[in-house]
């Protein structure tokens, strides 16, 4: 991003997230909801989701439930009423020429969400949440005869899945920011557990509108939209490439076209696909075969009473009751799943600091998994078998050095702790008469060394603590091999 041309241009930005809900069924028929890279194409199709005429659909009373749920977390406000319209628009993947959505009257408005980047914490405000059905999928298969010829293959499992549409105010401005705004929504859509976050497998799809105007000018200008980026990086790619090319197309005195765009990440550029439509090209009006969706007070109140303690929410009682600072915090209640590991680690290991335990699990922890590609679900080691790992280092039976390799064998092998410790012949030494005998032998062997402490030069100390640490092969206890060696020094420091 240019610094210089950002203090000519400011970019305005809106964010439409698209997200699966996480139901048992589609949103208007009974067909299943499945995991398209697991089952076999068109494997869940009915006449509803296949678009066949004669067919009525019903509403996913389940999936009216996880869109109340999400819009509450963002501080909406719900419509007592809403409609669902037809949205009319021909496509491949779009069986009845039509897609049932919510436009006039959406479920929820007038939210916000709260975002935090290297600027500080910044409220974005949300303009709709509204309840839709996902569209098949197109695959598209090119010959290999050098003719250019080729085909595309429509996939209708996906086709009446439960969407959910969150729409902002275009209340952002950078790429951070966007960003930003994306983690923290997918934080808690996952919190929720209406939406699994798998954004490669397109169950989450962040949309950007785009446009850019001169500072200082309060003018919206024309914007572009970014069609399905299923990846932080590369939605921040995205925006940053877009924004750069806008100002450098009005800088060279163009006009921006308002269009829809793909993003190609190979070549960093975005690629028009088509014309951006406007609502009226959508021709929308009222779904005929849906009355309008009543939600009692008494439901909605009640889905607020049940919503889980949020992301915010945790972070601050993870820095007031585990005394973490707000980095340790916001990186561990950010996946529910690690918050929740490391809140079973600590109950199971009373008197082992807290800050402690978020250290190896951030630190240690994560670098493993990061290393294998596993999650914190999927691997080896469990609450329990950390907080065992970690009493052992407090109480001396090893050390932090001989932790770090027993927890990889954990993490590798799924054995506990003291198994490992015990085949391996880990155990830390910490018998005085032991480490007496090591410390006197360290010095005996370094004599030159140890003249060199006792003319002056203190550090070398250090040098020969490592020394013992060697002889000991890391078994040793460190508190136990310095004190020992700070006395065996001493004496014979008093003896010159």
């Amino acid at each position: 991003m240019n610094a210089n041309l950002m203090t000519e241009y400011e970019a305005v930005i809106g964010l439409e997230v698209h997200a699966e809900l996480r139901t048992q069924s589609k949103m208007f028929c009974a067909c299943r909801v499945v995991d398209p890279t697991q089952v076999e194409p068109n494997a869940a199709v009915c006449p509803v989701c296949a678009g066949m005429p004669g067919v009525l659909p019903v509403v996913n009373q389940q999936a009216v439930e996880y869109a109340l749920r999400v819009a509450l977390a963002l501080n909406c406000e719900i419509a007592p009423t809403s409609i669902f319209a037809r949205k009319n628009y021909f496509y491949p993947d779009l069986p009845k020429g039509y897609q049932i959505s919510q436009y006039e009257q959406p479920l929820a408005s007038r939210g916000h969400l709260t975002i935090t980047t290297s600027q500080g914490e910044r409220r974005i405000r949300i303009r709709r949440v509204h309840m839709e059905e996902d569209t098949g999928k197109l695959t598209h298969v090119s010959e290999n005869d050098g003719t250019k010829k080729g085909y595309s293959l429509v996939d209708l499992n996906r086709a009446g899945v439960p969407l959910l549409e969150i729409v902002s105010e275009p209340d952002l401005h950078t790429a951070e920011e966007v960003r930003a705004y994306g983690m923290a929504l997918r934080t808690i859509l996952r919190y929720l557990e209406v939406n699994s976050g798998d954004m490669q497998k397109g169950v989450l799809r962040i949309e950007p509108n785009v446009s850019v105007r001169p500072v200082g000018s309060q003018e919206l200008s024309t914007r572009t939209e970014i069609k399905n980026l299923n990846g932080f990086r590369v939605l921040e790619r995205a925006v940053d490439y877009e924004i750069m090319r806008q100002i450098e197309c009005l800088r060279s005195g163009g006009l921006v076209i308002q269009e829809t765009l793909g993003w190609d990440d190979l070549q960093g550029v975005t690629l028009p696909q088509r014309s951006k439509e406007e609502a009226h090209d959508y021709r929308y009006f009222p779904e005929p075969d849906l009355p309008p969706l009543v939600i009692e007070q008494g439901w909605i109140e009640s889905v607020r009473t049940n919503l889980p303690e949020l992301p915010a929410e945790r972070q601050r009682r993870f820095q007031s009751q585990y005394g973490l600072g707000k980095y340790d915090a916001s990186v561990l209640v950010a996946d529910k799943m690690v918050a929740d590991y490391f809140e079973q680690t600590v109950a199971a290991a009373p008197g082992v600091s807290t800050k402690s335990i978020a250290n190896w699990l951030t630190g240690e922890l994560f670098g493993l998994m990061n290393q294998a590609g596993a999650s914190i679900e999927t691997m080896y080691i469990s609450p329990a078998g950390l907080a065992e790992l970690l009493q052992m280092v407090g109480r001396g039976e090893i050390n932090q050095s001989i932790a770090k390799t027993v927890l990889e064998e954990m993490f590798n092998s799924g054995k506990p702790a003291p198994a490992i410790a015990a085949e391996r012949g880990l155990r830390q030494i910490s018998d005085e008469s032991a480490i007496a005998a090591l410390v006197q032998q360290v010095l005996a062997e370094n004599s030159e060394q140890v003249a060199v402490y006792l003319s002056g030069k203190e550090t070398v100390a250090r040098w020969l603590f490592g020394q013992v640490m060697h002889l000991a092969k890391g078994q040793g206890n460190p508190q136990v091999i310095r004190q020992e060696l700070d006395r065996q020094l001493r004496e014979m420091k008093d003896r010159v």
